[in-house]
């Protein structure tokens, strides 16, 4: 069997056209609730969540709900990672801080939107495994990071974005000050609730911060396992 055929039996066992229906009736169910930015929507069509969840659960993979992944973790619902990602309002090109590797589908979003990713991943086990699986699904963000988010990456800062995936009890000041003036920070602050908060560095040592309505993360943890 010639190479080309494997690797065609392998793109079909693990994305087919039943998965595929169901990211676009996603996508139109994401948009009926408020997402509008075309790309991001045909980022939601294009990434097969499934493949970054348990098999047994792919039958639930789109779903607009959060599901568990290892480590007592979750994936967010696309809702979530699409709202998150329309705040942030990224261009080609843009340089992204990304806190909170977690199963990479957040990643994998970004990745499609052809952005320059900076993940940090605090969890040894989610970093081992989430970096595997970008290689196996030809996702190549400019660095994967295994260490403490709430430091950021002073080395590759400034960023034109930086994206939080977890609940912050307060907004980091060290992840602030690696924003470019004009640059974006979206990040859920609070313990039990967070609200999703938007960071907008207007100037050297200026901010402006808005919100937009509660949700739930898992919390945001400090120091490397």
């Amino acid at each position: 069997m010639e190479l080309s055929s494997i690797n065609l039996i392998l793109v079909t066992v693990e994305d087919n056209f039943k998965f595929k229906g169901r990211r676009r009736i996603l996508a139109l169910e994401l948009k009926k609730k408020g997402i509008v930015n075309l790309r991001i929507l045909d980022s939601i069509k294009n990434t097969p969540r499934h493949l970054f969840i348990d098999p047994g659960l792919s039958e639930q993979a789109y779903l607009d709900k959060a599901l568990p992944i290892e480590n007592n973790q979750t994936i967010s619902q696309p809702f979530t990672v699409a709202f998150q990602t329309q705040l942030l309002d990224p261009k080609s090109g843009d340089r992204i801080l990304e806190i909170g590797t977690g199963s990479g589908y957040q990643t994998a979003i970004l990745n499609y939107l052809k952005l320059e990713i900076f993940t940090i991943e605090r969890n040894h086990d989610l970093f081992r495994i989430t970096s595997k699986l970008f290689k196996k699904l030809n996702i190549n963000p400019k660095k994967i990071i295994y260490g403490d988010g709430f430091n950021g990456l002073i080395d590759s800062s400034p960023f034109d974005g930086i994206i939080v995936t977890a609940g912050s009890p307060s907004i980091p000041k060290k992840l602030l000050s690696q924003l470019k003036v004009g640059g974006k920070m979206i990040i859920p602050v609070g313990k039990e609730t967070q609200v999703m908060t938007k960071i907008t560095r207007v100037g050297k040592t200026e901010f402006k911060k808005e919100t937009f309505g509660n949700f739930k993360f898992v919390p945001m943890l400090k120091e490397k396992d």
